[in-house]
């Protein structure tokens, strides 16, 4: 079982919202972002035969909220764990189309800390979600960060 008992961090910013900011989504940002990232995908890459789709236009690709997720800054929860932090992974819900012409509202909120013992030892979780609202409040994206902390082991 996993709990953050015990954990010191400022546990008042728990599930509190943080904006990040409010994007324009242009045509050429998803174009540009399926050429740099090597995307084939008609539907993400290829004007003429995404207006044939069922979206009838080109759509972002999921990873393309990276680009608003990496935009702004998080508060420091004040975690006194470990000697060593890195960011442990990342899960992408896509529940809408992002569309050329979207204005993006990104929000962040901290929304679990927690302890897991492993093959290293105790490492601390902390977990991010970053939600993706259109202009219409339509949520259509949802992306959840860890990042962790531990001891390394190294003598101070």
């Amino acid at each position: 079982m996993t709990t953050d008992a015990g954990i010191d961090y400022d546990r008042s910013i728990l599930g509190k919202e943080f904006p990040i900011g409010t994007f324009e989504v242009s045509r050429e940002m998803i174009l540009e972002f399926s050429q740099a990232t090597g995307e084939t995908n008609p539907i993400y890459s290829d004007e003429a035969r995404a207006a044939e789709s069922e979206y009838g236009d080109i759509i972002a690709l999921p990873t393309f909220c990276n680009l608003f997720v990496n935009g702004g800054e998080k508060p420091d929860i004040k975690l006194e764990y470990g000697d060593t932090g890195f960011f442990a992974g990342q899960a992408i819900e896509i529940v809408a189309p992002i569309r050329p012409g979207d204005t993006v509202e990104v929000t962040s909120r901290l929304k679990q800390v927690y302890s897991k013992t492993g093959r290293s030892g105790k490492m601390v979780f902390a977990v991010w979600e970053t939600r993706f609202d259109n202009q219409d409040g339509e949520t259509v994206a949802r992306v959840d960060e860890s990042y962790v902390r531990r001891n390394s082991g190294r003598a101070s």
